[in-house]
């Protein structure tokens, strides 16, 4: 989970040649089934104003502001004056098809200074139906993808708009490009198990890669492969991958591409080109395994983020693909948020085997040995095991190692302009916190973790298993290391529950750091009757502005609310022994909520309501 600075300090597998064409299976359907589709036109407006329909001169190529792709944009508002804008097309949604997601790049930036009032508003809708408003409030440098759901209006022709609102002074511009409707799901594509059955699949994967990388370390090709089985009652017909990180490209142009796979048939990528659905050659039973492998390349896009190049040093963070979970609620294929996380994933094992030019560091979850490659290279051999993803660097970093107390190896990756007292301020924090964090969770089960640390990340901190990003900051650093238990260790889905990783890591930050919390609770101001700590990213995509302050600070603070109510002693035990029974396994909030009543006496449904923690 990412850390939010503001929240924080305020079967058989068959090698195939490599290739780098993006995949272009189609799936076989029944009349019935899905065929997924992406439905809106000139989504990138690269083809003119057709067939939007739009108030004069929103659909621009300049005029002080630039695309999120191509050279074109929808531009509303930005007067400075009472101003209205209209943009809008009317498509169709398939019948057959039961998840849509209508996803849209937005960059907003304003005039306007206060930090509390929403004056110029942006209004998306679908029909009548409004499915998020956005404002002045929402102001960032450069753009950010939003992801809605709009899967009720299924087989229906329907006006998908944006209405931008300005008043009297101080602009506010909303800019908006490369559009989607993506819909998916439906017949038997995919298959959801009876909801009695909670079993979450493919279980016990074990994932193989072997890659090579380019001179920089930002362009990978080779090979991967995924052994599963399936733990449910219920047939396993279908595995889907999911490639998180095309979600930085225009689908279909994508920087995770997946080619010649085996083991199964592809279909269409689907949910904005971050799904792929591999059916089986046959139903796998409870308790057999399957094997799907496929050839893989990875292009690092420009820019400081969890995958991304920030001059020669890359971050490749949800780059390999994963398989998707199957549960009692059926296939998880959220889409991508760049707010928080969409990431649910089972504890897996992971050997991958990166071949680098010898001048590049590459800092990577697991266990590293380096051995000579061919002339002027190294090959990188990086195992793990029981972890939820994979993620390296790739760059002429400077290294700086220690060792814990309790004998972790604490390794720190620092991007050119990190001073060498930064470092190992960074070393020393990374050492106290992963202690810090073990004394209270249980010990850390993995030989080392890596710290990669570069100021210009413009998120604060993002963790991996093993391996975290992060700015020069204690705080930071200290809550990203404390997400090796919550998430990494004590697993959730993201996407449904992000409480359940960021407020317990922010409040494990607290413990740490020695911040008690008192009267925390007292500054909490909620912005409607809708908004809850437990709420899911699909309501904070479209209350951007309050996720931080609802999830972070307020879930942190309920956490040490309860400890206050139930007393310090059967709070560090509960979390203790909460952690100890999910040991690489999910929790849920119904479980959390179950655990702490069984830890105290005192009724605590009246705590539940009053801090809005459902489930």
């Amino acid at each position: 989970m990412r850390s939010r600075l503001i929240a924080l300090v305020t079967g058989a597998v068959l090698v195939a040649a490599a290739g780098t064409a993006q995949l272009a299976a189609t799936p076989t359907a029944a009349a019935a089934d899905c065929t997924s589709a992406q439905v809106i036109s000139n989504g990138g407006f690269e083809s003119g104003t057709s067939p939007w329909t739009s108030s004069s001169g929103v659909i621009t190529s300049g005029g002080g502001q630039s695309a999120h792709g191509g050279s074109s944009f929808a531009w509303l508002n930005g007067y400075g004056s009472t101003h209205s804008d209209s943009l809008s097309q009317t498509v169709t949604l398939p019948a057959a098809c039961t998840k849509a997601t209508l996803s849209f790049w937005l960059h907003v930036d304003t005039a306007e200074t206060t930090t509390s009032t929403a004056y110029d508003k942006l209004t998306a809708k679908v029909g009548t139906t409004t499915l998020a408003t956005y404002s002045n409030l929402d102001a960032k440098a450069g753009y950010v993808q939003k992801s809605l759901d709009v899967s009720a209006f299924a087989g229906q022709s329907v006006t998908v708009s944006f209405a931008g609102t300005e008043d009297s002074s101080l602009q506010t511009s909303f800019v908006l490009d490369d559009l989607a409707l993506d819909a998916s799901g439906g017949g038997t594509t995919p298959p959801d198990p009876p909801t009695s059955d909670a079993t979450r699949t493919p279980a016990a994967p074990t994932y193989t890669a072997s890659l090579t990388s380019d001179a920089t370390g930002g362009s990978w090709t080779g090979y991967e492969s995924v052994a599963f089985t399936n733990a449910s009652p219920a047939a396993l017909s279908e595995v889907y991958l999911r490639l998180w990180d095309n979600y930085h490209g225009s689908c279909p142009s994508t920087p995770i591409t997946v080619t010649n796979v085996t083991g199964g048939t592809a279909s269409a990528l689907s949910v904005n080109c971050t799904a792929l659905k591999v059916t089986l050659p046959a139903p796998l039973a409870q308790g057999q395994s399957g094997t799907v492998g496929f050839d893989l390349g990875i292009t690092v896009p420009s820019g400081a983020d969890r995958f991304g190049r920030d001059g020669a040093f890359n971050f490749i963070g949800n780059a390999l693909p994963v398989l998707a979970v199957r549960d009692g609620a059926g296939w998880h294929l959220d889409p991508y948020t760049n707010n928080g996380e969409s990431f649910y994933s089972l504890a897996a094992d992971f050997s991958v085997t990166l071949d680098h030019p010898t001048s590049l560091l590459i800092p990577a979850t697991g266990t590293s040995v380096d051995t000579p490659g061919g002339s002027g290279r190294t090959v990188t051999k990086a195992t793990a095991s029981k972890v939820r993803d994979f993620a390296w660097g790739a760059g002429p970093f400077s290294k700086i190692s220690g060792t814990s107390p309790a004998g972790v190896k604490v390794n720190v990756y620092s991007v050119s302009g990190i001073s060498a007292a930064n470092a190992q301020s960074m070393l020393t924090t990374s050492i106290s916190a992963v202690d810090a964090h073990a004394g209270r969770f249980g010990a850390y089960p993995y030989s080392e973790v890596d710290a990669v640390i570069d100021n210009n990340f413009w998120f604060g901190g993002m963790e991996y298993p093993g391996f975290v990003l992060d700015l020069v900051s204690t705080t930071a650093l200290t809550h990203e290391l404390g997400h090796q238990w919550f998430y990494g260790i004590v697993g959730d889905d993201e996407y449904t529950s992000p409480w359940l990783d960021e407020a317990f890591t922010d409040y494990a930050t607290d413990l740490a750091l020695g911040i008690s919390g008192t009267n925390c609770w007292n500054s909490v101001s909620w912005a409607s009757s809708a908004e809850k700590i437990t709420n899911s990213m699909a309501y904070w995509d479209a209350h951007s502005s309050r996720y931080s302050t609802v999830v972070y600070t307020y879930g942190k603070c309920a956490l040490h609310d309860l400890r206050r109510l139930i007393g310090d002693t059967a709070m560090t035990k509960l979390l203790h022994d909460y952690a100890q029974s999910h040991w690489y396994g999910v929790s849920t909030t119904a479980e959390f909520k179950a655990a702490a009543q069984a830890a105290t006496a005192t009724d605590l449904t009246s705590f539940w309501t009053q801090h809005r923690i459902d489930g």
